[in-house]
Parts: structure tokens; C-alpha cells; sequence
């Protein structure tokens, strides 16, 4: 099945993204609101940080009820200063952080409020570039798997790492395939829909 998706989804474009510390905190500000709302929001702190952009030094100088005004809600707002705060210490060293193991990585950013493993796969795969992670959880990939591969429900944690076995060491790449591939079919169903 990963053969057909690779053909009609077409050439691999997955490339890492350079700004460590943006990515982490566009992944926080992301969780559990629709896409469009989130490219809001983002779009809105941008301007309220600027000239500096979204670094550690530039949020450390807001308070929790400033970044409301960007539309971050009181939570996110908090783990956005507990990123900064353990970024601007050394807690989380973003500029060493490539050089360590997956899991040490992952020890590394889920000491940061409001960031878990699953956050910590997607900088795994997206900013650093690893080649082999596999997001098992993701209910994206799981939904692809599920369509793709034919099965009536969401595959199991243990169905999943099953299939994803046959894509090692490349897991990084085929979740990205399944993701785009899905994009495709949601996209078609809504063609089919009107």
C-alpha cells in the first residue's frame, strides 16, 4: 500500500525546519484548534513580537495576559514562557539538541509545560530531520493506515507498529506520505461532495 500512496501523492518534500524554537512554539499554540485558527494566531504574535520575531528573549519580555492580545489562550500562554524560560536557562539546549538521542531529545522537551511525546516525535521528524520516527498515536496516521490499508477501525498501537515495521529505517518519510496521502483523499471526498 505505501507503493501506491508514494505514487500518487509524488516526490518527497519533507525538509527540515531550521527555526527549532519557532517550531515549538507553533506546535504549542497549534494543539487542539482548527488550523486556520491557529495560522491566526501565529500571524498575530509575530506582529506583537516584532522586531525580534518569536524567540526565547523576545516572549520572555511578555506576561501571560500581554500574549492574549495575540489571541494565545491563558494556558498556551504559559507553556509558551515555560519553552522560553527553560530555552533562555539551558534546561533545553536547542542548539545542542540534534547531536542527541531520540529519546534524550524527547526527555529534554517534554520537561517543557504543554509539550509531550507526541510534540516531541513531530520536532524529531520536522526539525531535526531524523529518518526513522514513527508517530504511532497520530490519529492522522492512523486514519491513513486505516483507509489505505482496508481495516473497518483505527488500527491498535500494536497493529500500527505491524505495518509501520516494513518501513524502517524510513518511518519518517512513509508518515509523511500517509499524511499527504490523506490530504489527497479528504480532498477528494469533498470534491465528491459538491
Amino acid at each position: 500500500m505505501m507503493r501506491q500512496m508514494i505514487q500518487q501523492v509524488g516526490p518527497c518534500t519533507l525538509r527540515p525546519k531550521r527555526d527549532r524554537f519557532r517550531m515549538l512554539a507553533e506546535s504549542i499554540i497549534s494543539q487542539q484548534i482548527s488550523t486556520s485558527a491557529a495560522r491566526s494566531i501565529k500571524a498575530r504574535l509575530d506582529e506583537l513580537l516584532q522586531p525580534a520575531g518569536v524567540t526565547p528573549e523576545s516572549l520572555a519580555e511578555f506576561t501571560p495576559e500581554q500574549l492574549r492580545v495575540a489571541g494565545v489562550s491563558p494556558q498556551k500562554a504559559k507553556y509558551l514562557l515555560d519553552l522560553s524560560d527553560k530555552v533562555n536557562s539551558g534546561t533545553v539546549q536547542l542548539g545542542q539538541i540534534g547531536r542527541y538521542s531520540d529519546d534524550k531529545v524527547t526527555e529534554q522537551l517534554t520537561c517543557v509545560k504543554g509539550i509531550g511525546k507526541w510534540t516531541a516525535k513531530m520536532f524529531l521528524m520536522f526539525a531535526l530531520g531524523r529518518p526513522d520516527v514513527f508517530p504511532h498515536d497520530d490519529l492522522g496516521i492512523r486514519q491513513a493506515i486505516r483507509m489505505g490499508y482496508g481495516f473497518d477501525d483505527l488500527p491498535d498501537e500494536q497493529r500500527s507498529l505491524e505495518i509501520a515495521a516494513a518501513w524502517r529505517p524510513h518511518a519518517t518519510v512513509a508518515s509523511w506520505y500517509c499524511w499527504r496521502w490523506l490530504d489527497q483523499q479528504k480532498a477528494k471526498q469533498m470534491a465528491e461532495k459538491r
